[in-house]
This record gives C-alpha cells, sequence and structure tokens, in this order.
C-alpha cells in the first residue's frame, strides 16, 4: 500500500506477485523500490514512478530483510530459512557473494562506511558481524533469546539489538573485533 501522509490515507496498491512481502530497500534516487518476498524465493523491483513490477533476483529460500550499500551498489539480504545473507549486485540482481550466519537470519543492517552488515540470527540467538568486501564472518556474539530487530548507529558505533523477551542489548561495535 502506499500511504498520502498528509491524509494517511491509502492512494494505491501494488500487487507485488507474490506473498509475504518484508525488506524492503529504496534507491537513492527514489524511483526503486527493492522488496523481499519470504513466502519464496524472489526480490522483485517496482519502479516507483509508474508502480510496474518486475523481478529483480532469487536471493535464496525465504528472503527477509533487505538492505542497500552506502554506495548504491549492493543488496543485502538476509534468507530466512537459509540461515544466509547475500550480496546481489543491484543493476545485474545477480549474487556476487553469500555467507551462512546461524538459524534463522532476520533483520540486518549496514554500517554507515558500508564495510560490515549486521545480522540478528533469531533461532540462534546471536548477532553476526559481515565483511561485505569478502562475505566473511567477523565475529558472532550472543543475544538474549530470539533477537529480531537492529539497528546501526554510526555516531558512537553502537549496534542495538532488540529481542522477542522484551529486551534491547547495546554493543559498542568500537570494541567489536575488527580487522
Amino acid at each position: 500500500s502506499v500511504i498520502d501522509t498528509s491524509t494517511h490515507t491509502e492512494v494505491r496498491r501494488v500487487d507485488l506477485q507474490g506473498r509475504y512481502p518484508r525488506g524492503i530497500a529504496i534507491s537513492d534516487d527514489s524511483r526503486t523500490a527493492y522488496i523481499a518476498l519470504m513466502g519464496s524465493d524472489r526480490m522483485v523491483a517496482v519502479d516507483l514512478q509508474t508502480w510496474a513490477v518486475s523481478g529483480h533476483s532469487t536471493p535464496g529460500d525465504s528472503p527477509r530483510h533487505v538492505v542497500l550499500s552506502p554506495d548504491g551498489a549492493h543488496l543485502y539480504v538476509s534468507n530466512n530459512r537459509d540461515g544466509t545473507v547475500v550480496k546481489i549486485d543491484r543493476t545485474s540482481g545477480a549474487i556476487v557473494g553469500s555467507v551462512r550466519t546461524g538459524d534463522q537470519p532476520r533483520s540486518l543492517d549496514i554500517s554507515s562506511d558500508g564495510e560490515a552488515i549486521y545480522v540478528v540470527n533469531y533461532k540462534s540467538s546471536t548477532m553476526s558481524k559481515v565483511r561485505t568486501s569478502d562475505m566473511s564472518i567477523m565475529q558472532t556474539v550472543a543475544t538474549d533469546a530470539m533477537p529480531i530487530g537492529i539497528t546501526y548507529e554510526p555516531t558512537k558505533q553502537r549496534v542495538w539489538v532488540a529481542c522477542y523477551g522484551g529486551t534491547i542489548i547495546v554493543f559498542d561495535d568500537s570494541r567489536l573485533l575488527a580487522d
């Protein structure tokens, strides 16, 4: 659904040709939305001028969340059933890297310099830091049970993780393992 924020009403409904849309990333020029369809193995691209929907990529089984690299060149997608995070060339839709992070990776975020991805692994109760250049795991740390949300805060280099039990854990990324 497209919502007019001034009237709080739905002005358009876009058929994404798939079930359970979850993650969404918008190109820097605001012309394209990339949407993970969790009930499939697909991502779609929506032209935000014409509302046309096209297949973009097949990142893996049950894509859940998607973020765009700061330079706009790559999309990073968590695959809930596969236990992977994949790096996708935004233009071609080709997978250019992949790493297994844990059981049921859900939400993810990217550092402001684009050098690391942070992903919560729901069933593993962990958070993984992945180097984007080679898609290798830099570190995995324990969280409370069932982490579901994550955000990277660049000013103080902190990673905030929300867990289903009602806790929020804050990791100081300047203290996490670096190169």
